[in-house]
C-alpha cells in the first residue's frame, strides 16, 4: 500500500503532502513544474528516485497550490506564499527542522525558505536550478521576457500530450512521454501552467543568496537542455560555503539517470557516500520463442490469431508475476525475461510450456544462468544473455534447453533433466553442455 495523502492548511489553501521513508532526519522535497504525488509513482525511474531518498531520510513531499492534489486556486502566487507551503507541511507533517531539496522551478522557493527559516532548514540541495529565470541586465542567464512569454505559449499548447518532457529530457522513451502526458492532464491544466511560469517571471532571488546559513549542495548536469551551468556557479558563488558538484548528462530532471546525483545528495545528507554497487549481476535468462507460428497464421487467419497471440502473451505473463520473473522484453512471439533463482526460472519454463500447450500452441525455452550487465534503466546485456538465446533457438517444440551451469545450480531442487550433449554456440568461442528440462516434483 502506498503513504496516504494529507492536507496541510496554507492560508485558505489546501496544500497536499505525502510522507515516506523511516531515515533519520527529515527530508521536503519541492518539485518543479508540476508534480502529483500518486503518479509520480507510476514512472519507474521516478518511484526509484523516491525510493532511494526515502532509503535515508523521512521523505516529505508537496503539490505545489495549483497543481497535483493541492486547492487549484486561480491567480498568480508570490514567492512568499508558495514558501509558506513547505513551513505548513512541515507543521502537518511534526517536522521541526529539515532539509531542503529544490530542483529546477522548486529552488527558488527553497532558496527564499532556507534564508528566512534558518533555525528549520537543516540543509539545502539545489538541483538544476536558478535564482531568477529571467534574463536581466546584470543578469547574463535565463531567457528575455519575449522568449519566456513564447515558451510559455509552446508548452501550454503542447499541453496533456507529453512532448513537452523532451524539452527537459530530450531522450524521454515513447512510455516516460505518455505517462508525462497522462501527468500533465492530472496534475495541472494550461491556464494553471501559464499562471506557474507568470509567478516564476517574477522571482527573482539574487539578493537573498548570502543570508542562506544552511549547509548548502549545488548540484547542476553540464548538459541541461533548459537551465545553464552558469547559474549553478552563481548560486554556489553567492551562498555562503555553497559546495558546487557538476556531474555528465543531458537532462533538467533529476529523477531520469538519477544515479551520480542520489550518490552525492546522500553523502552531503548523511555523511556517507553509498557503497558503489557494481554493474555486473548474476541472473538466470529465460527466452521463449512459438513454434510453428508462420504455419499457424496461415490456417487461422490474422484476425484469429491476433486474439491467440493476446492469450498466449497474457499466459507468459502470468506464469511470469507466480515465479517472480521479470518481463525484459517481448518480440513478435518470443519473451525474454531474468530471474534471481535457476530453479524458478526452470519452473516457470516448464508452466509456460504447459500454459501455452493448452491453447494449441508449442513453445521452446532456453535458460542460462550467468553474470550480467545491468545498468540503471536499462536491458541486461553480456555473453549469458546470448547463451539463453542460442540455446532457445536449439530447441524443439515442448521443449525446455537449459545449460550445464545451470543445471548444476538447482541439485536437490526435484527438477529433472535429459542429458543432450555438448555443443559450440553460433557465435560463442566456448562450448557449453546442454540438458533437456524433463519436469519434477
Amino acid at each position: 500500500m502506498r503513504a496516504p495523502i494529507r492536507y496541510a492548511q496554507s492560508g485558505d489553501t489546501s496544500i497536499a503532502y505525502q510522507i515516506t521513508g523511516t531515515g533519520p532526519f527529515d527530508l521536503v522535497l519541492v518539485p518543479g513544474f508540476i508534480s502529483h504525488l500518486e503518479m509520480d509513482w507510476d514512472e519507474p525511474h521516478h518511484a526509484e528516485f523516491l525510493e532511494r531518498l526515502g532509503s535515508f531520510a523521512r521523505l516529505i513531499r508537496l503539490d505545489k497550490r495549483g497543481t497535483g492534489l493541492s486547492d487549484r486556486q486561480g491567480g498568480v502566487a508570490d514567492l512568499e506564499a508558495r514558501m509558506d507551503e513547505v513551513r505548513a507541511v512541515m507543521d502537518a507533517a511534526g517536522s521541526e527542522r529539515a532539509a531542503v531539496f529544490g530542483y529546477f522551478e522548486g529552488g527558488p522557493m527553497s532558496i527564499l525558505f532556507a534564508a528566512s527559516y534558518p533555525q528549520r532548514t537543516r540543509a539545502l540541495v539545489l538541483f538544476g536550478t536558478y535564482p531568477t529565470a529571467v534574463r536581466r541586465p546584470d543578469y547574463p542567464f535565463g531567457l528575455s521576457p519575449e522568449a519566456m512569454e513564447a515558451a510559455t505559449a509552446n508548452v501550454a499548447g503542447m499541453w496533456g500530450i507529453g512532448e513537452s518532457i523532451l524539452r527537459f529530457a530530450p531522450d524521454a522513451d515513447e512510455a516516460t512521454q505518455h505517462w508525462w502526458g497522462a501527468r500533465e492532464r492530472a496534475g495541472g491544466s494550461p491556464g494553471a501552467i501559464r499562471e506557474l511560469v507568470a509567478s516564476l517571471a517574477i522571482s527573482d532571488v539574487r539578493h537573498v543568496l548570502p543570508s542562506v546559513q544552511s549547509p548548502t549542495l549545488v548540484l547542476h548536469r553540464t548538459g541541461d537542455p533548459w537551465v545553464d551551468v552558469g547559474e549553478a556557479r552563481y548560486l554556489a558563488e553567492r551562498i555562503p560555503n555553497a559546495r558546487l558538484v557538476e556531474i555528465p548528462g543531458g537532462n533538467t530532471l533529476p529523477w531520469i539517470d538519477a544515479g551520480p546525483a542520489l550518490e552525492e545528495i546522500e553523502e552531503f545528507l548523511t555523511g556517507v557516500r553509498p557503497p558503489a554497487i557494481g554493474d555486473r549481476v548474476l541472473k538466470t535468462i529465460l527466452f521463449t520463442d512459438l513454434v510453428g507460428s508462420t504455419d499457424k497464421v496461415r490456417t487461422l487467419g490474422d484476425a484469429t490469431w491476433a486474439r491467440l497471440i493476446e492469450q498466449h502473451h497474457a499466459a507468459v505473463r502470468r506464469e511470469l508475476e507466480r515465479f517472480s520473473g521479470e518481463e525484459i522484453d517481448t518480440a513478435g512471439d518470443g519473451f525474454f525475461a531474468v530471474f534471481d533463482g535457476p530453479t524458478r526460472a526452470i519452473r516457470c519454463a516448464l508452466a509456460i510450456e504447459r500454459a501455452v500447450s493448452a491453447l494449441g500452441l508449442e513453445v521452446r525455452a532456453g535458460v542460462h544462468t550467468g553474470e550480467v550487465e545491468r545498468l540503471a534503466g536499462a536491458r541486461p546485456r553480456g555473453i549469458a544473455v546470448h547463451v539463453a538465446s542460442r540455446i532457445a533457438a536449439m530447441g524443439g517444440a515442448g521443449e525446455v534447453l537449459v545449460t550445464g551451469t545451470t543445471r548444476d545450480l538447482v541439485a536437490g531442487s526435484g527438477l529433472k533433466f535429459e542429458d543432450r550433449g555438448e555443443f559450440e554456440l553460433k557465435g560463442l568461442a566456448d562450448r557449453r553442455r546442454v540438458y533437456l528440462a524433463t519436469g519434477g516434483v
